[in-house]
Protein backbone atom coordinates (compact mmCIF):
# COMPACT_ATOMS: atom_id res chain seq x y z
CA UNK A 1 0.00 0.00 0.00
CA UNK A 2 3.01 2.24 0.53
CA UNK A 3 4.48 1.76 -2.50
CA UNK A 4 1.17 2.13 -3.98
CA UNK A 5 0.38 5.59 -2.49
CA UNK A 6 4.53 6.86 -3.57
CA UNK A 7 3.48 5.83 -7.41
CA UNK A 8 0.62 8.43 -7.09
CA UNK A 9 1.77 11.20 -5.62
CA UNK A 10 5.47 10.97 -7.77
CA UNK A 11 2.44 11.22 -10.92
CA UNK A 12 0.94 14.69 -9.84
CA UNK A 13 2.53 17.86 -8.98
CA UNK A 14 4.13 18.72 -6.16
CA UNK A 15 1.47 21.15 -5.44
CA UNK A 16 -1.28 18.64 -5.41
CA UNK A 17 0.73 15.98 -3.25
CA UNK A 18 1.69 18.58 -0.82
CA UNK A 19 -2.66 20.08 -0.64
CA UNK A 20 -3.14 15.57 -0.23
CA UNK A 21 -0.82 15.43 1.96
CA UNK A 22 -1.68 17.96 4.58
CA UNK A 23 -5.50 17.13 3.96
CA UNK A 24 -4.96 13.92 5.52
CA UNK A 25 -3.33 15.64 8.29
CA UNK A 26 -6.20 17.98 8.98
CA UNK A 27 -8.43 15.29 9.04
CA UNK A 28 -6.49 12.94 11.95
CA UNK A 29 -6.60 16.61 13.65
CA UNK A 30 -10.54 16.40 13.03
CA UNK A 31 -10.48 12.72 14.02
CA UNK A 32 -9.07 14.13 17.40
CA UNK A 33 -11.81 16.85 17.55
CA UNK A 34 -14.12 14.15 17.40
CA UNK A 35 -13.60 12.33 20.64
CA UNK A 36 -15.55 15.42 22.09
CA UNK A 37 -19.07 13.42 21.02
CA UNK A 38 -17.78 10.47 23.33
CA UNK A 39 -15.94 12.94 26.23
CA UNK A 40 -16.66 16.03 28.36
CA UNK A 41 -13.31 16.12 30.07
CA UNK A 42 -9.96 14.16 29.63
CA UNK A 43 -7.80 12.31 31.79
CA UNK A 44 -5.48 14.55 32.06
CA UNK A 45 -2.12 12.78 32.39
CA UNK A 46 -3.26 11.34 29.60
CA UNK A 47 -3.61 14.41 27.33
CA UNK A 48 0.21 15.08 29.17
CA UNK A 49 1.69 12.05 27.72
CA UNK A 50 -0.33 12.76 24.35
CA UNK A 51 1.51 16.17 24.07
CA UNK A 52 4.74 14.92 25.13
CA UNK A 53 4.46 12.08 22.39
CA UNK A 54 3.47 15.41 19.91
CA UNK A 55 7.12 16.86 21.14
CA UNK A 56 8.51 13.79 20.29
CA UNK A 57 7.52 12.94 16.87
CA UNK A 58 7.91 17.16 16.00
CA UNK A 59 11.69 16.63 17.34
CA UNK A 60 12.11 13.97 15.42
CA UNK A 61 10.67 15.07 12.58
CA UNK A 62 12.85 18.84 12.79
CA UNK A 63 16.03 16.31 12.36
CA UNK A 64 15.52 13.16 9.95
CA UNK A 65 13.39 14.90 7.81
CA UNK A 66 14.36 18.36 7.62
CA UNK A 67 17.71 19.87 9.16
CA UNK A 68 20.10 16.15 8.00
CA UNK A 69 18.65 16.76 4.36
CA UNK A 70 19.03 20.36 4.46
CA UNK A 71 22.58 20.18 5.20
CA UNK A 72 23.54 17.19 3.38
CA UNK A 73 22.33 19.17 0.27
CA UNK A 74 24.39 22.36 1.01
CA UNK A 75 27.64 22.66 -1.17
CA UNK A 76 30.83 23.77 0.39
CA UNK A 77 33.06 22.27 3.58
CA UNK A 78 32.54 23.14 7.12
CA UNK A 79 31.03 26.32 7.98
CA UNK A 80 30.30 26.92 4.36
CA UNK A 81 27.93 23.35 4.48
CA UNK A 82 26.12 24.45 7.43
CA UNK A 83 24.91 27.76 7.35
CA UNK A 84 22.34 27.77 4.87
CA UNK A 85 20.89 25.58 7.40
CA UNK A 86 21.55 27.44 10.18
CA UNK A 87 20.30 30.83 8.84
CA UNK A 88 16.87 28.73 8.27
CA UNK A 89 16.68 27.55 11.07
CA UNK A 90 16.82 30.62 13.14
CA UNK A 91 14.95 32.49 10.52
CA UNK A 92 12.11 29.80 11.40
CA UNK A 93 12.52 30.39 15.14
CA UNK A 94 12.12 33.66 14.67
CA UNK A 95 9.32 33.86 12.31
CA UNK A 96 7.12 31.85 14.91
CA UNK A 97 8.14 34.23 17.80
CA UNK A 98 7.57 37.13 16.45
CA UNK A 99 4.04 35.08 15.25
CA UNK A 100 3.74 34.67 19.00
CA UNK A 101 4.41 37.71 20.21
CA UNK A 102 1.75 39.38 17.92
CA UNK A 103 -0.74 37.08 17.55
CA UNK A 104 -3.11 36.74 20.35
CA UNK A 105 -3.60 32.90 21.63
CA UNK A 106 -4.17 31.08 25.00
CA UNK A 107 -2.77 27.47 25.89
CA UNK A 108 -5.00 24.96 27.24
CA UNK A 109 -3.45 24.75 30.40
CA UNK A 110 -2.36 28.34 31.22
CA UNK A 111 -4.82 31.07 32.17
CA UNK A 112 -3.15 34.72 30.88
CA UNK A 113 -3.29 34.92 27.21
CA UNK A 114 -0.29 35.70 24.83
CA UNK A 115 0.22 38.37 22.00
CA UNK A 116 -1.30 41.44 21.31
CA UNK A 117 -4.51 42.18 24.05
CA UNK A 118 -7.70 41.80 22.40
CA UNK A 119 -11.03 41.34 23.76
CA UNK A 120 -11.52 38.15 21.70
CA UNK A 121 -13.21 35.26 23.47
CA UNK A 122 -11.35 32.37 25.29
CA UNK A 123 -12.77 29.98 22.77
CA UNK A 124 -10.84 31.79 19.81
CA UNK A 125 -7.64 32.19 21.69
CA UNK A 126 -7.45 28.72 22.25
CA UNK A 127 -7.51 28.13 19.11
CA UNK A 128 -5.52 29.90 17.86
CA UNK A 129 -2.72 28.48 20.18
CA UNK A 130 -2.77 25.35 18.40
CA UNK A 131 -2.99 27.13 14.81
CA UNK A 132 0.28 28.34 15.71
CA UNK A 133 0.97 25.31 15.76
CA UNK A 134 0.31 23.94 12.54
CA UNK A 135 1.70 26.41 10.41
CA UNK A 136 5.39 24.96 10.58
CA UNK A 137 4.12 21.36 10.02
CA UNK A 138 2.20 21.74 7.23
CA UNK A 139 5.13 23.99 5.46
CA UNK A 140 7.70 21.49 6.19
CA UNK A 141 5.26 19.29 4.01
CA UNK A 142 4.99 21.07 1.73
CA UNK A 143 8.45 21.90 1.16
CA UNK A 144 9.80 18.61 1.39
CA UNK A 145 7.25 17.49 -1.68
CA UNK A 146 8.42 20.60 -3.76
CA UNK A 147 11.95 19.63 -3.10
CA UNK A 148 10.84 15.63 -4.25
CA UNK A 149 9.16 17.03 -7.37
CA UNK A 150 12.69 18.91 -8.14
CA UNK A 151 14.43 15.50 -7.80
CA UNK A 152 16.52 16.50 -5.11
CA UNK A 153 18.40 13.26 -3.63
CA UNK A 154 17.64 14.17 0.11
CA UNK A 155 14.35 15.12 -0.47
CA UNK A 156 12.07 12.32 -1.37
CA UNK A 157 8.02 11.66 -1.75
CA UNK A 158 9.03 8.70 0.51
CA UNK A 159 10.42 10.90 3.15
CA UNK A 160 7.73 13.72 2.54
CA UNK A 161 5.12 10.83 2.97
CA UNK A 162 6.16 9.41 6.33
CA UNK A 163 6.62 13.11 7.34
CA UNK A 164 3.38 13.86 6.70
CA UNK A 165 2.08 10.60 8.18
CA UNK A 166 4.21 11.43 11.66
CA UNK A 167 2.90 14.72 11.62
CA UNK A 168 -0.97 12.90 11.23
CA UNK A 169 -0.11 10.69 14.37
CA UNK A 170 0.98 13.50 16.64
CA UNK A 171 -2.39 16.02 15.35
CA UNK A 172 -4.82 13.76 16.75
CA UNK A 173 -4.03 14.63 20.40
CA UNK A 174 -3.84 18.25 19.08
CA UNK A 175 -7.46 17.66 18.00
CA UNK A 176 -8.34 16.81 21.43
CA UNK A 177 -6.42 19.29 23.53
CA UNK A 178 -8.80 21.96 21.69
CA UNK A 179 -12.26 20.79 21.55
CA UNK A 180 -12.37 18.96 24.72
CA UNK A 181 -11.52 22.02 26.84
CA UNK A 182 -13.87 24.07 24.67
CA UNK A 183 -16.80 21.52 25.69
CA UNK A 184 -15.52 21.59 29.14
CA UNK A 185 -15.98 25.26 28.85
CA UNK A 186 -20.00 24.46 28.31
CA UNK A 187 -19.26 25.03 24.32
CA UNK A 188 -21.59 22.81 22.45
CA UNK A 189 -20.07 19.10 21.16
CA UNK A 190 -20.96 20.41 17.55
CA UNK A 191 -19.31 23.97 18.05
CA UNK A 192 -16.26 22.41 19.99
CA UNK A 193 -16.04 19.75 16.99
CA UNK A 194 -15.57 22.08 14.45
CA UNK A 195 -12.73 24.53 16.17
CA UNK A 196 -11.14 21.95 17.28
CA UNK A 197 -10.73 20.86 13.43
CA UNK A 198 -10.83 24.09 12.39
CA UNK A 199 -7.16 24.86 13.95
CA UNK A 200 -5.48 22.61 11.29
CA UNK A 201 -7.08 24.18 8.72
CA UNK A 202 -3.82 26.12 8.20
CA UNK A 203 -1.93 23.22 7.24
CA UNK A 204 -3.18 22.55 3.63
CA UNK A 205 -2.64 26.18 2.94
CA UNK A 206 0.89 26.04 4.61
CA UNK A 207 1.73 22.95 2.66
CA UNK A 208 0.64 24.30 -0.56
CA UNK A 209 2.78 27.63 -0.50
CA UNK A 210 5.88 25.87 0.50
CA UNK A 211 5.36 23.44 -2.14
CA UNK A 212 5.18 26.07 -4.85
CA UNK A 213 7.44 28.55 -2.85
CA UNK A 214 10.57 25.90 -3.61
CA UNK A 215 9.02 24.86 -6.99
CA UNK A 216 9.58 28.61 -7.94
CA UNK A 217 12.91 29.15 -6.07
CA UNK A 218 14.91 26.12 -6.19
CA UNK A 219 18.05 27.27 -4.55
CA UNK A 220 16.38 28.10 -1.28
CA UNK A 221 15.20 24.65 -0.54
CA UNK A 222 18.06 23.68 2.17
CA UNK A 223 17.37 27.15 3.54
CA UNK A 224 13.40 26.62 3.37
CA UNK A 225 14.02 22.75 4.95
CA UNK A 226 15.47 24.36 8.14
CA UNK A 227 13.39 26.93 8.56
CA UNK A 228 10.40 24.60 8.90
CA UNK A 229 12.46 22.62 11.38
CA UNK A 230 13.62 26.10 13.50
CA UNK A 231 10.16 26.60 13.55
CA UNK A 232 8.46 23.17 14.95
CA UNK A 233 11.41 23.17 17.67
CA UNK A 234 10.47 26.61 18.45
CA UNK A 235 6.99 25.47 18.73
CA UNK A 236 7.98 22.41 20.87
CA UNK A 237 10.00 24.27 23.87
CA UNK A 238 8.17 27.08 23.92
CA UNK A 239 4.66 25.71 23.95
CA UNK A 240 4.34 22.06 24.04
CA UNK A 241 6.52 20.50 26.00
CA UNK A 242 5.46 23.53 28.99
CA UNK A 243 1.66 22.59 28.22
CA UNK A 244 2.61 18.89 29.11
CA UNK A 245 4.35 19.26 32.17
CA UNK A 246 1.91 22.23 33.57
CA UNK A 247 -0.06 19.60 35.67
CA UNK A 248 2.96 18.30 37.36
CA UNK A 249 2.91 15.00 35.18
CA UNK A 250 6.44 15.07 34.04
CA UNK A 251 7.10 11.61 33.50
CA UNK A 252 4.53 10.55 31.16
CA UNK A 253 4.93 13.67 29.51
CA UNK A 254 8.67 12.71 29.45
CA UNK A 255 8.10 9.12 28.37
CA UNK A 256 5.22 10.13 25.69
CA UNK A 257 8.27 12.44 24.06
CA UNK A 258 10.36 9.47 24.22
CA UNK A 259 8.12 7.43 22.44
CA UNK A 260 6.81 9.96 20.01
CA UNK A 261 10.64 10.73 19.09
CA UNK A 262 11.54 6.84 18.80
CA UNK A 263 8.67 6.13 16.43
CA UNK A 264 8.86 9.07 13.73
CA UNK A 265 12.86 7.88 13.86
CA UNK A 266 11.97 4.88 12.69
CA UNK A 267 9.31 5.81 10.70
CA UNK A 268 11.71 7.93 8.55
CA UNK A 269 15.06 5.76 8.89
CA UNK A 270 13.00 2.80 7.33
CA UNK A 271 10.44 4.00 5.23
CA UNK A 272 11.86 7.55 4.26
Amino acid sequence: MFDTIISYLESISAVQAALLATLFTWFLTAVGAGFVFFFKQMNRPLLDAMLGFTGGVMVAASFWSLLAPAISMSEGEGFARVMPAALGFVGGSLFIFFLDKILPHLHVNFKKAEGIKTPWQKTTLLVLAITLHNIPEGLAVGVLFGGAALAVPEATIAGAVVLALGIGIQNLPEGIAVAVPLRRMGMSRRKSFFYGQSSALVEPIAGVLGAAAISTFTPILPYALAFAAGAMIFVVIEEVIPESQQDGNTDLATLGFIGGFTIMMILDVALG
